[in-house]
């Protein structure tokens, strides 16, 4: 199983897509295979998305961390991570951040919000630094950001048609904005006057937010 997992992670370095060492060490630690289904376990280490019910996906490897390369996550960091799905995304944020980081996983549908707290269930220390919220990500999470003094960091895994203002509101300066729309991925960075620099990377598939 290892094997397979490292040969997963070398791929991922070799076609470019995986540069951030501390990345590499949460793919290697945070083992995909215990966020998909039973009937899917021999294709976890493959890069492809994997059903995971509820018309929802678990994303290719190759999607989760050209996204989190952008998102670019560090020790102590807050995030918001929408449409957290098999919460196998959540784990790895919460394996990068650290004890003094925290993740804020949003899911609104409540089946995969307790398949994937179970999961997470196997990495007892990154449980921790992860808060589940089972509801529409829409208006965000205001306590939580204004409590954080804003989110380092707020990621969404499904398509949206138009991104909710409070999710860049509830962004500190400098913080990253993560998200898919019309078949590519959105990078927003807050300035420090509170607008935004966009940067679009085309070529990308998503199932659809709920």
């Amino acid at each position: 199983m290892r094997m397979a997992l490292s040969e997963l992670v070398t791929s991922l370095r070799n076609v470019g897509v995986l540069k951030s060492k501390r990345l590499a060490d949460a793919l290697s630690n945070v083992d995909r295979k215990q966020f998909v289904p039973k009937e899917f376990e021999a294709l976890a280490y493959k890069d492809e998305a994997l059903p995971i019910g509820q018309g929802q996906t678990i994303s290719q490897p190759y999607t989760v961390v050209f996204m989190l390369e952008l998102l670019k996550p560090m020790l102590g960091e807050y995030i918001m991570d929408i449409g957290a799905g098999s919460g196998w995304q959540s784990a790895l944020l919460a394996e990068i951040v650290g004890p003094k980081g925290h993740v804020y996983a949003i899911e609104i549908i409540p089946k995969l919000s307790a398949l994937a707290q179970e999961s997470i269930r196997n990495y007892p220390e990154l449980m921790k630094r992860i808060t589940w919220f089972t509801q529409d990500a829409a208006s965000g999470l205001p306590k939580e950001a204004k409590k954080a003094g804003g989110f380092d960091g707020v990621i969404a895994a499904a398509e949206v048609e138009k991104v909710p203002l409070v999710w860049r509101e509830q962004l500190k300066p400098g913080g990253r904005l993560v998200y898919p729309k019309t078949e590519s991925i959105f990078l927003e960075i807050k300035k420090r006057d509170r607008t935004f620099s966009v940067q679009e990377y085309p070529g990308f598939a998503f199932v659809p937010f709920v």
